[in-house]
C-alpha cells in the first residue's frame, strides 16, 4: 500500500502538468509524468531534500524524456515540489491514506 493518497497524487501530478517541462501537458494528456510520481512521492515520504529532489528531476529530463535540463529548471521546481509536501503538511510523514 501506498503511504500517500489519491488526492496527494492528483496534486503532485497537477504541479508537474503546470511545469510541462516537454510541453505535452494539456486537457487531453494528463498522465505524461505520472511515471515521476511515485520516485518523487517516494523521496518525500523519505524526507530528501531540494537537492535530491532536483537531481531526481534533472536525471529523469536526461535520461527518461531525452531533454537537455538547461533552462527547464529542475531545481526551481523541486523548490516548488519541496514548497507544496510542506504546505500541505506532509513533510512531517502524514501523507494519509
Amino acid at each position: 500500500m501506498k503511504p500517500w493518497s489519491t488526492s496527494t497524487e492528483n496534486e503532485l501530478r497537477h504541479l508537474l502538468n503546470e511545469w510541462d517541462p516537454i510541453g505535452l501537458a494539456d486537457d487531453l494528456v494528463q498522465d505524461e509524468y505520472d511515471c515521476m510520481l511515485a520516485p518523487l512521492l517516494g523521496l518525500l515520504c523519505r524526507g530528501a531534500g531540494q537537492t535530491e529532489i532536483g537531481e531526481f528531476l534533472r536525471h529523469e529530463l536526461e535520461d527518461h524524456f531525452g531533454l537537455n535540463p538547461l533552462g527547464l529548471r529542475p531545481d526551481a521546481m523541486a523548490a516548488r515540489v519541496i514548497a507544496w509536501w510542506t504546505s500541505v503538511g506532509l513533510a512531517d510523514g502524514a501523507a494519509g491514506a
